[in-house]
Formats: structure tokens, sequence, C-alpha cells
């Protein structure tokens, strides 16, 4: 299989890219298809749709080697079979997410919601059919039993006014948004979980990179992350 296209993603780093889509609603991408798929008429009826299913690929799993059980992070070091899970460790490294579609552009789309990091290959696009994919009775077996933490995102003095300055810089995008749904999933892994401030035998700080600037933040307990500095970057 031959990939239509590469994402354009907000996400520029694995780190801090979330594990599902939909979780962060304004996460943005772009995709631009290979020209030889005459992107103005393979396209055509898409833009009808409010969301597509996008398939793609994990190429920035580095595992060579099969495992059959694997640490879903929100187990807090518990295992599952990776057929339970959403792992990218898997025997094809196949990605599947369900994304917003904001529009049809001559010679691609534009999507939201998405957990895909910058450069991601893209296998297929195909449009969601809620009448016959929405099943409100489905079971979601053991991500329904663990509680939903709730993690409040704070910004000091400098980082709000850098916040301000980097908004004006990409006007089109909800940055401030983006930032504080990205940190309330936590991306740290899963050591790194459960320490309050000063506690942790590991490093306290960590940024991640979306669009052109590196967020630096602290959780300075297990529900309250605080960003202190964004440094610009030149892409």
């Amino acid at each position: 299989m031959e990939p239509i296209g590469f994402l354009e993603s907000c996400f520029r780093d694995k780190f801090g890219t979330p594990r599902q889509p939909g979780l962060v609603k304004d996460a943005w991408a772009r995709l631009r298809l290979r020209a030889d798929l005459q992107p103005e008429e393979s396209l055509q009826g898409l833009e009808g749709f409010s969301h597509v299913w996008l398939i793609w690929v994990f190429h920035q799993n580095k595992s060579a080697r099969f495992h059959a059980k694997v640490h879903p992070p929100r187990l807090g070091g518990q295992t599952q079979g990776v057929f339970a899970t959403r792992s990218p460790h898997r025997p094809n490294p196949i990605g599947l997410s369900l994304v917003e579609l904001v529009r049809v552009e001559k010679d691609g789309i534009v999507v939201a919601g998405v957990d895909l990091v910058d450069g991601t290959p893209i296998l297929d696009i195909k449009p969601y059919l809620p009448a016959v994919e929405a099943l409100p009775e489905a079971k979601t077996g053991w991500p329904a039993e663990i509680p939903a933490e709730q993690i409040r995102v704070e910004f000091t003095v400098e980082a709000e006014s850098l916040m301000g300055e980097w908004q004006k810089r990409r006007a089109e995008n909800n940055l401030r948004t983006i930032v504080e749904d990205t940190l309330r999933l936590d991306p740290r892994p899963v050591v790194y979980r459960g320490y309050e401030a000063g506690d942790s035998p590991y490093r306290n700080e960590h940024a991640v990179r979306l669009f052109d600037g590196d967020v630096h933040f602290r959780f300075e307990s297990p529900t309250l992350v605080r960003v202190f500095n964004i440094l610009f970057v030149h892409n």
C-alpha cells in the first residue's frame, strides 16, 4: 500500500499527541493528496459529511518485537491484550481515527480532533456513516471502569503574556484551548504520574511542541499543571 498523502499536524512530536481522536477537539491538521489521485475529482461529494475516518500508519513506532500484552497508560501499569487496546505496538502498525471534517480544499482536506503526529502517512479516507456506525448501546470494556481525573491548567504571568503573543501570530487557531486540552490529558509516561510537587524521583518539567511553539509545563500536583514558559521555534 502507498500513502495517499502525509498529514500536516499541529502535533510536531509523539510526546503530547493525544492517544485517541476527539480528545482535543480544536487540534488541527491538513492532508494534501497526491496529485496523481486527482484530488478535485476523488474528493467530490465528501463536503457533505461532518466526520471522516482516517486510516494511517504508526510511522514512528520503533518497536520491532510483537508483545501480546501491553500497558495502556490509563491502567497505571496494568496490562491488557494488545487487541483490547489502541496501542501503536501492533502486529501491523495501522491506525484508525474518526475526525471532524472542517473543509474540503482543492488538493486535500482540513480536519480537527486529530490524534496524529505531523508527517503521518495516510492510507485512506472514508466517510463516517452515523446511521450504521453509531451504536449508543455498545459496551466499552475496561476503559469504562476507569474514573476520569479532572486536571486544571494554569499559566504563570510570563506564560500568559507569551500565550497572547503566540495567539496573535496564529490567529486561525484557538491556541489556548489546544494547549489546555492537550495538557489535561497528561502526556507524561505513567511512571511520572501520581507524585506531589517535589516528591517525584523523575524530572518534573516537560515541554510539548504545538505548531511553532514549545510549551513548557510542570505538574504541581496530580491534578494541577502549570505552564511556565513558551519558546517559539523556527520550522
